[in-house]
């Protein structure tokens, strides 16, 4: 019989083992792991301008949290000052929702980057939207809500989700009137089967032998529900996933010329130095991927995202092992894939995982530009 105290020496020994096993396999250089991108039918990309119309009457619906904590992004701020800007596009009006931090916490984050702003033009109305995931017919009405109704109503708009869809979807379920007023949402997230965001890709170590962080389709898996009621509705929907960003990154260099430039540019600056020392201490990379700022760019340069028609479900990622595969995912794949089964909900949607070379440059310019909320810059001459 085997004692109480060899049996633990056993199970010791075999948990150090598999340790060992998992550090190996991880620290062995294969692409696939690496890149966390299982081989997948490829897309047929085309300048976005080919899917999506000028958005000159925008709605943005936000998480923003803006430096709320070093691990929260402020990529939301970024793009609120951009699309706020006052130059190509008129944002009727801005909700916030839960997601990334606290609804309470988006609220005033949104309420005081917009203060900003308007010290030099005038900032659209904020109104407070869902505090938690949609449950159902149960979800309270939030002023939000009313207030999209209220501007769809007036006049047919671009529903900019930088967070999860749940104002969206509480505000249009059961108004298939207001939902036909919806040009499109242009949403961030979406992802292909059997891909993860390893941002980690390439930087030459930092978490897990250069594995990690693995990033959640956050705005997506906060509230599955909302984003499967929102397909179901068969709006115009554009997915800018967390993959478009990839090539693009903000720096400490460009963060201390927003400092310089003062205004509501140097406020969102001072609040993403904690994100940045993220990237870099434990992802390992010199920057940080605006994922929001590049769905921004979509409303405005549409010609800069590469995009391609596509099926999207809500269900299970089957390209995964139990228990991953169980998890909803919003999946896109080229249209009559049969690789697509339906779950929750399924319709087309354009999905935009590419951007154009020349992204970044426009991208710093327009945060740089008489939209920063702070004096122009002196002129190089």
């Amino acid at each position: 019989m085997v004692t109480g105290r060899v049996a633990r020496r056993i199970a010791g020994i075999a948990v150090i083992g598999l340790v060992l096993l998992v550090a190996i396999t991880l620290a062995l250089p294969v692409p696939l792991w690496r890149t966390g991108r299982q081989p997948v039918h490829p897309l047929a990309l085309q300048p976005g301008s080919r899917f999506i119309a000028a958005a000159p009457r925008i709605w943005i619906d936000t998480d923003a949290g803006c430096g709320a904590s070093e691990r929260t992004d402020p990529d939301d701020c970024f793009a609120i000052l951009m699309l706020a800007s006052g130059r190509g596009v008129h944002v009727a009006g801005i909700s916030t929702v839960f997601g990334n931090v606290a609804r309470e916490v988006s609220d005033a984050t949104v309420r005081e980057l917009l203060s900003r702003i308007a010290e030099a033009r005038t900032a659209p109305a904020v109104h407070a939207g869902a505090p938690g995931p949609l449950a159902g017919d149960a979800t309270a009405p939030q002023p939000a809500h009313a207030a999209l109704r209220g501007a769809l109503a007036r006049e047919s708009l671009v529903i900019v989700a930088l967070g999860p869809l749940t104002n969206v979807a509480a505000a249009l379920r059961d108004r298939p009137d207001l939902q036909r007023r919806v040009a499109r949402v242009i949403a961030v997230m979406g992802r292909r089967p059997g891909h993860l965001f390893h941002p980690a890709e390439g930087a030459g170590g930092a978490m897990l032998f250069g594995h990690g962080p693995v990033f959640r389709d956050l705005n997506f898996v906060s509230d599955p529900a909302a984003a499967a009621a929102v397909v179901r509705m068969q709006i115009p929907l554009v997915l800018v996933p967390y993959d478009a960003a990839r090539g693009i990154e903000i720096t400490g260099a460009d963060l201390d010329r927003m400092q310089a430039r003062g205004g509501a540019a140097a406020w969102i600056a001072e609040r993403s130095r904690g994100w940045l020392e993220f990237w870099r201490a434990d992802i390992g990379r010199n920057g940080f991927h605006p994922f929001d700022l590049v769905a921004a760019a979509a409303v405005k340069r549409p010609d800069l995202v590469r995009c391609a028609d596509v099926d999207v479900r809500v269900g299970g990622d089957h390209r995964f092992t139990w228990p991953f595969r169980e998890a909803p995912a919003l999946l896109a794949a080229p249209r009559a894939d049969a690789g697509l089964s339906v779950a929750m909900a399924a319709g087309p949607a354009t999905y935009c995982p590419e951007v154009a070379a020349d992204l970044r440059g426009w991208l710093v310019a327009e945060l740089l530009g008489p939209g920063s909320g702070g004096p122009s810059p002196p002129s190089s001459r």
